[in-house]
C-alpha cells in the first residue's frame, strides 16, 4: 500500500506505545484465499484493511498498577440491515461518545463528517456503520494521570494485528488529551485505516481466516503504578445502591 497519507482530524496526543510487533498485509497468502473462497458469505459488516495513513508512534516507559486491566469496555457494530437482524432497537439514538473506566475515559467511533449512528443495546453501545466508509477510534483521558489502553477490533490487537489479549501492551493516553487510533499499525510511521467492509473482505478473515469475533471493538484500561487516579470519581463510580445483605423474607 503506497497511497500517500490523507488529511484527517488532528491527533491531540502522539501515539505512544509500550511495545508490540507490527501487523502486515503479507500474511495474506494462497491458503487463506482458498479458505475465503470456500466459506459462505456472512451478512453485515466487519473491519477491512484500508489505505495507509500517517500516524507516528514512539515508545515510553509505563508500569501497570495491576496485571489485570482496571476496566473493560466494548462497542458493538454492524450495518443497519445487520443491526435489524440482530434485534437492535433503532428507534432511540444516543450520543457518539460513552464513558468508561469509572468516568475516567470517554471513547467512541467517528466515521466521516457525519459521525456514526449510536444506539444503546443490551447494556452497551451499538454503532451502525456503512460499508466502504473509514472510521477511527477516539479515546479521551478525562483524569489527571496517564493511562494505558489496549484496543482490539474484531478480536485483533490494533498494534500487531494478531489475536487480542490484555497481556499485550498498548497506547498511552496522557491526562486531558485525546488519542485517535486510525487503523491497524503497519510501521512506526503509519497504519492501515479501519474501513467498514464485508465480512469476507475483513482483515480478520483475509489474514486469519476467522470471522468469529467480527463486529466488536474492545478497550482495556490500565492505571500506572504509583499514580493516584481521581479518588473521588472512582469512589462514586463504585458506590452501591443496596449495600446491606437482603432480608430472608420480604416485608408485606
Amino acid at each position: 500500500m503506497n497511497a500517500p497519507p490523507t488529511p484527517s482530524a488532528p491527533q491531540s496526543v502522539s501515539d505512544l506505545v509500550t511495545g508490540g510487533n507490527r501487523s502486515g498485509a503479507d500474511a495474506v497468502n494462497r491458503n487463506t484465499i482458498d479458505k475465503i473462497l470456500n466459506k459462505p458469505e456472512r451478512t453485515g459488516i466487519a473491519t477491512g484493511w484500508g489505505r495507509e495513513v500517517g500516524s507516528a508512534m514512539t515508545y515510553t516507559d509505563f508500569v501497570r498498577a495491576t496485571a489485570a486491566p482496571a476496566h473493560l469496555s466494548t462497542i458493538r457494530y454492524n450495518d443497519k440491515e445487520g443491526a435489524r437482524e440482530m434485534g437492535v432497537d433503532l428507534s432511540h439514538q444516543t450520543g457518539g461518545m460513552q464513558k468508561a473506566a469509572g468516568g475516567l475515559i470517554e471513547w467512541g467511533l467517528k466515521s466521516g463528517w457525519g459521525g456514526t449512528e449510536n444506539y444503546w443495546w443490551r447494556g452497551g453501545r451499538f454503532v451502525v456503520g456503512k460499508k466502504n466508509r473509514e472510521y477511527e477510534v477516539r479515546i479521551k483521558n478525562l483524569g489527571d494521570t496517564r493511562m494505558e489502553v489496549v484496543l482490539s477490533v474484531d478480536g485483533l490487537d490494533v498494534v500487531d494485528g494478531k489475536a487480542a489479549s490484555t497481556k499485550k501492551r498498548g497506547y498511552i493516553v496522557t491526562p486531558r488529551q485525546t488519542l485517535v487510533v486510525k487503523g491497524f499499525r503497519t510501521s512506526h510511521e503509519a497504519v492501515a485505516s479501519f474501513k467498514f467492509s464485508s465480512v469476507s473482505s475483513s482483515y480478520a478473515n483475509l489474514r486469519h481466516g476467522e470471522t468469529r469475533n467480527v463486529g466488536v471493538i474492545g478497550l482495556a484500561v490500565f492505571h500506572e503504578k504509583g499514580a493516584t487516579p481521581q479518588a473521588e470519581m472512582i469512589r462514586r463510580a463504585g458506590a452501591r445502591p443496596f449495600a446491606e445483605a437482603p432480608l430472608i423474607r420480604a416485608r408485606e
